[in-house]
């Protein structure tokens, strides 16, 4: 006998209703005007819920930002992974997982920036915190196959290497010194750096 899955009740419904407005709300006011010049209470205004519903969804404005840019961070990852798949030498298939993260960061360079910051230093047992580790890890995990597949290093070495060249990826999106390139000059930088771990 198939199982089905039982509707939503009325709760879980609304719940799910809020989220998805709180959602919206932020997403356009962040794009707008970026994350630093917004409002916790603006964000409630247009979601039209009080501030103290807003944080039972996400108690910081930065969760907020890691509840909005996680889901687009998820898709670049899979769009890259499905290129990466195309792709044979290694170094070109772990800069197909790389570049759509990068056009992702910067779309909006202060937001990206902020989203890095946040996932770095924020509080890790918030939900939204531990969702941008998880997509970090899935990338880690990515490109670490590249390398199996490739053959270039042993399971412990390719997770290391994987593991460096996140590192990279994310250190050059989140420095200042980079935040006037355009997605072209930065995923070349990156390239070039990680051209030193991965032979051609």
């Amino acid at each position: 006998m198939p199982v089905t899955s039982r509707p939503l009740g009325r709760r879980e419904r609304n719940k799910q209703e809020k989220l998805d407005r709180i959602t919206a709300a932020a997403t356009e006011l962040f794009a707008e005007y970026g994350v630093e010049d917004v409002t916790t209470q603006q964000i409630a205004d247009k979601a039209d819920i009080g501030t103290g519903t807003l944080f039972l969804y996400a108690k910081t404005k930065g969760e907020l930002l890691l509840l909005v840019q996680n889901a687009h961070y998820a898709e670049a990852l899979e769009r890259g992974r499905a290129d990466a798949e195309t792709i044979q030498d290694a170094l070109g298939a772990v800069m197909a997982v790389v570049r759509p993260i990068v056009e992702c960061n910067r779309t909006q360079i202060d937001n990206g920036r902020f989203y890095l910051r946040e996932m770095v230093f924020g509080d890790h047992t918030e939900p939204h915190h531990s969702a941008a580790l998880s997509i970090v890890g899935q990338t880690e995990e990515a490109i670490a196959a590249i390398l199996d597949r490739e053959e270039l290093a042993g399971a412990g070495d390719a997770a290391t290497t994987a593991r460096i060249v996140s590192a990279i990826m994310f250190v050059s999106m989140a420095a200042s010194v980079n935040a006037g390139l355009d997605i072209e000059a930065l995923v070349q930088d990156i390239r070039t750096q990680i051209s030193l771990l991965i032979p051609r």
